[in-house]
């Protein structure tokens, strides 16, 4: 239990951490700013007219400004793959908390929906209160221009109540496209109403300039709940007979003589008529940095992005997959890294994300994606890249004079399979076209392992139907050879190959097709992969090889 309680802090704890950090702000705002417009001084006269919608819409409108600067950062792909780099951040563990960008950006998300239905609630309250308890003493506190005015009119006639309406329904189109049913039945719908934030944001910055919370600026002359002289014919109102001389008994119907102060008590009295003054727009302080800082990111993503590629081949893979190579000039990626598709073409907005599967090195400068159709804008995109059914597979554009569509790229962006290389021995398992990214960490092996950490990979791969394989069977092929040349160097120099395993796992319906597909010189086991078993074999060589047992083989790495 301690072994797991260790390893479970060490794994999950400092994401825990940043993740109570984030709670403890939250509640801290939330609880501040409650009790400064409940007890403060200066929102004395406006409490007394709004009551607890004012604390709660403040309140909720403190966390508000926090999460929608803090939802903005996991958005800045670049300073998030920049970061990723080992040289800028060392630690391990600190590059992990990156991989969990995407659900942070959800929680926060989560959050301002929630606080935006409290923060709707209390200003709806608010607008009640506002029209029933106009004050004709303090006219500048007022919103409502009379007693009793329709709460409809400052909704819709005001800049706070109009870009409020408007902040809701912008929301309400997002938060919905958001889920997972629309996303999966039409991505389009989700692409194009999330890039609604901008509208969110400019909405947003016009909502807290309306200045319709007012507090008060002279509290030295004017305190809170003090007796003005001007109100009265009666100079001497300090005194403590003051009712009883002006008011003799018998008191109205309904009223009774006030208990009478104690003789130490201290009757404010009021040296001016109140002030109050607009609130500062705080919004601004809190979004202004980070919404800066994704402006200016994606305005170096466009600049970056503005040069279209060169398309070297298209080549169609069994199952409706697509491999396409391209170069780029001065393009840079790491294995495990994702760039975005933009073809103007197809579609003048939308970019979609693919993982690279080929990345460019020092010897060659082509780079490549695999993409399968299973979409609109794939099945466009598949009608742009390839001839009629009749001509060959692999077109080049150097022999065949087609003309490929303009296609720009945009990254490369970090993404946790980045990790795999950074540690002796990896575990990593694919299902069908998910394995793309550790297609580009197996040929960067292929190239050269030495700069790496990486000693020995588990790599399982699940696929549907026999065809899927095809789409890396030459990398898988020239791996497999590669591995065997360098067992017999280990066994010439050794004598030793107990730590080289080489097995491949096809299910009874494959039994008559593996050994055509992969070749007579490696092993085919035909069974059902039994995952349980296979994970506690690859745990318990790891374990053994922590502890010093069964020291795996330098340079060789193991492929399931």
């Amino acid at each position: 239990m301690a072994v797991s309680w260790r390893s479970w802090l060490a794994n999950e704890g400092a994401k825990h951490l940043c993740l109570l950090i984030w709670l403890s702000l939250n509640v801290l705002l939330f609880w501040k700013t409650f009790l400064l417009y409940n007890r403060g001084p200066e929102y004395h006269y406006l409490h007394q007219m709004l009551g607890l919608g004012l604390c709660l819409s403040r309140a909720s409108a403190s966390v508000l400004n926090l999460n929608c600067s803090l939802i903005l950062l996991p958005m800045c792909r670049t300073l998030l793959a920049y970061l990723r780099g080992s040289l800028k951040v060392p630690s391990r563990r600190t590059r992990r908390l990156l991989d969990k960008s995407r659900a942070f950006h959800i929680t926060c998300g989560v959050t301002i929906c929630i606080f935006s239905g409290v923060h709707v609630a209390a200003h709806l309250v608010n607008v009640l209160n506002f029209s029933v308890n106009y004050s004709e003493d303090f006219l500048e506190l007022n919103a409502a221009r009379y007693r009793d005015e329709d709460p409809r009119k400052l909704l819709f006639t005001t800049v706070p109540g109009l870009t409020g309406v408007c902040m809701v329904v912008v929301l309400f189109l997002m938060t919905t496209a958001s889920t997972y049913a629309i996303r999966v039945s039409n991505y389009d719908i989700f692409w194009y109403t999330h890039n609604l934030f901008f509208v969110f944001y400019m909405l947003l910055m016009l909502h807290v300039s309306g200045g319709l919370l007012k507090y008060q600026t002279n509290l030295d002359t004017h305190p809170p709940g003090c007796i003005n002289l001007n109100w009265t014919h009666y100079p001497n109102i300090s005194s403590p007979n003051y009712l009883s001389e002006h008011f003799p008994e018998p008191f109205p119907e309904g009223f009774s003589k006030p208990d009478e102060p104690p003789r130490d008590t201290l009757v404010k009295l009021c040296m001016e008529e109140p002030r109050f003054q607009a609130n500062f727009p705080q919004t601004w302080l809190w979004i202004s940095g980070p919404l800066c800082l994704y402006c200016a990111e994606r305005l170096y993503r466009c600049i970056r992005s503005s040069k279209p590629v060169t398309i070297v081949s298209v080549i169609r893979h069994p199952s409706d997959v697509l491999e396409i190579r391209m170069v780029k000039e001065s393009f840079k990626a790491r294995p495990g890294q994702y760039i975005t598709l933009h073809c103007p073409r197809v579609s003048a907005l939308e970019n979609h994300p693919f993982t690279l599967t080929m990345c460019p090195t020092e010897s060659k400068a082509t780079f490549g994606v695999h993409l399968k159709v299973v979409g609109d804008w794939t099945e466009r995109f598949r009608d742009l890249l390839l001839p009629p059914a009749s001509q060959d597979s692999e077109i080049l554009p150097f022999i065949q004079s087609r003309n490929y569509p303009k296609l720009y790229i945009d990254g490369p962006f970090g993404s946790p399979f980045e990790e795999s290389l950074h540690y002796e021995v990896s575990l990593c398992v694919a299902g069908g076209i998910g394995v793309t990214p550790f297609a580009s960490i197996l040929n960067t092996l292929l190239d050269d392992w030495k700069p790496y950490k990486l000693r020995r990979l588990y790599f399982i791969w699940v696929c549907r139907d026999i065809q899927s394989f095809r789409w890396f069977a030459d990398l898988l092929c020239v791996l497999h050879n590669k591995n065997l040349g360098m067992h017999a160097k280990q066994m010439a120099l050794s004598g030793d190959l107990s730590g080289v395993n080489k097995e491949i796992y096809w299910g009874n319906d494959f039994k008559t097709e593996a050994p055509n597909f992969i070749g007579k010189n490696c092993d085919v086991i035909t069974c059902l992969v039994c995952w349980r078993k296979k994970k506690r074999s690859v745990l318990a060589k790891q374990e053994a090889s922590r502890r010093g047992v069964g020291e795996p083989i330098r340079g060789v790495w193991e492929v399931y």
